[in-house]
């Protein structure tokens, strides 16, 4: 089991927290000593679940020496033995290294692959989708550019997610989404099978990014809808490109002012992502295997309508659920991908102690 001196380090350090946050910090520690401390706090809280749960045994085992409360002694102790595994698999999960970025907002980004004109539909199901799940668990969904096509596909879309463990349960949609079905317009009723790709990138502050003025061009430009029908007459569209890496970010919503900060949000989320891939895979080694690694060179997910079923390929889950899902229930998919995700973890700390 986990020493007991880790643990009292942890408590330490959310009691100190707690203590800061009720003496008021200043603005510049509040958002960093907030997020630490909600990351935090399930885990003092296992912490103290788990100190309990040993306490009680200690107690009801002692309680054994009295010959009149022995009977009842011996029911508690077996109860609690029978609850102590559980309690210790949860505290195991609750000490897992954490992302640092699950607590942050998402920016998503869709856009079709391969398939044409029915993969931008497609790519205009993955949209409403999203938006569908962010209403249910009560999300902010704020789209912050949508180039559409004619027959109402998306060409490209961008928006930021905010809310709570919106980071987290999202991740494990970055890559690559393939959809089987016969397309409206197709007349001899062929199934044709075309995909969308899917990136998640955790929402990045200033602090978190330096970027240089001077590598970034800036251009103004009028926003337009599908097929190129202006959306108003003022030149409001942002687009940003970042020299050095030639990353090139719009937004094209009512405020200029507005579009430049929300591209500058987009800009600094991919290049904080940048960095992020960047560090997996010097550590590819050891977190090889990894559900939900962010590769969104695979194939993670077939949306299969003939048959009605969607398939998670990272972890051979199938669901005959693709309305609902579509519809924006995908508790069962990410409740999945998140336990695989703690199991991995999991074998891999547990492989890592018995070395």
């Amino acid at each position: 089991m986990v020493p007991d001196d880790r643990l009292d380090q942890i408590l330490r350090r959310f009691e100190f927290l707690e203590a800061r946050l009720l003496a008021g910090p200043g603005a510049g520690e509040l958002v960093g000593l907030g997020r630490e401390y909600a990351g935090l706090k399930p885990v003092a809280e296992t912490i103290a679940a788990w100190r309990r749960l040993a306490a009680d045994l200690a107690a009801a085992e002692a309680m054994r020496a009295d010959p009149e409360l022995r009977p009842l002694a011996e029911e508690e102790v077996a109860r609690l033995r029978a609850e102590l595994p559980a309690a210790a698999a949860r505290l195991r999960r609750a000490l897992l290294p954490r992302d640092e970025d699950d607590a942050r907002p998402a920016i998503l980004e869709i856009r079709p692959g391969t398939g044409g004109e029915e993969a931008a539909l497609f790519a205009a199901d993955l949209l409403r989708m999203y938006q569908r799940l962010a209403e249910a668990q009560g999300w902010r969904f704020q789209l912050l550019e949508l180039a559409a096509t004619e027959l109402g596909g998306v060409r490209e879309a961008v928006a930021r997610i905010e809310g709570e463990g919106v980071y987290a349960r999202l991740k494990f949609e970055s890559g690559v989404h393939r959809v089987q079905r016969v397309p409206e317009t197709e007349a001899g009723g062929r199934i044709h099978t075309s995909a969308a790709t899917v990136a998640v990138l955790p929402e990045a502050e200033e602090i978190d990014v330096a970027i240089d003025a001077t590598d970034l061009r800036i251009d103004t430009m009028r926003a337009s809808g599908a097929g190129g029908q202006h959306v108003n007459t003022t030149d409001s569209a942002v687009r940003i490109t970042h020299l050095p890496t030639g990353i090139v970010v719009t937004a094209s919503q009512k405020s200029q002012h507005q579009n430049r900060a929300a591209a500058m949000a987009v800009l600094r989320a991919r290049l904080h992502d940048r960095a992020r891939a960047r560090a997996v895979a010097e550590r590819a080694a050891a977190r090889r295997g990894q559900v939900g690694s962010g590769d969104r060179s695979e194939r993670i997910r077939t949306y299969n309508f003939p048959q009605g079923r969607v398939t998670d390929h990272r972890i051979n889950l199938t669901v005959h659920r693709l309305a609902e899902v579509l519809a924006g229930d995908l508790g069962v998919i990410i409740d999945a991908l998140v336990a695989a995700d703690e199991a991995a973890r999991l074998a891999a700390a547990e492989a890592g102690e018995g070395a």
